[in-house]
């Protein structure tokens, strides 16, 4: 993929994944800003928020929660270096896209997609691990 090594990419997707925690924030902030930031009480705000907002502060949370099964998977991968590299670029490369999908249809409130996403980004996730699993079972 482009020349980039394996390791290059699973480094690369983390730090993508990083980024992508924050984005559906952004429109979180900026309605909160919109509505007259509360200093004093900001999670209050949250019920003033426009739904499309508030779908954005959940896919913000869910991307929290996500991330560190991913960042687990990731760096057994990059440790453990499997046999088969290009299932392991795949997955990385597929949990990134996914997760942004993930969160641009939540934003438009398109469950199914939205669901489908979250799906291919957990069966991406579990790739990592069971590919590092199998590895270290046939190094013993």
């Amino acid at each position: 993929m482009l020349g980039l090594s394996t390791a290059t990419i699973l480094v690369g997707a983390i730090a993508l994944a990083t980024v992508l925690i924050y984005v559906p924030f952004t429109l979180v902030a900026y309605n909160r800003f919109a509505l007259g930031y509360d200093l004093s009480a900001p999670r209050s705000m949250f019920d003033k928020l426009p739904p499309y907002a508030q779908r954005a502060m959940w896919a913000h949370q869910n991307a929290l929660e996500t991330f560190a099964p991913f960042v687990a998977a990731a760096i057994l991968a990059y440790l453990i270096q499997p046999e088969n590299s290009a299932w392991v670029v795949g997955s990385a490369v597929a949990f990134v896209v996914a997760r942004l999908l993930y969160s641009i249809f939540y934003i438009a409130d398109l469950p199914l997609l939205r669901s489908l996403m979250f799906g291919i980004g957990s069966i991406s996730t579990g790739t990592l691990l069971i590919l590092s699993l199998l590895s270290v079972a046939s190094i013993r």
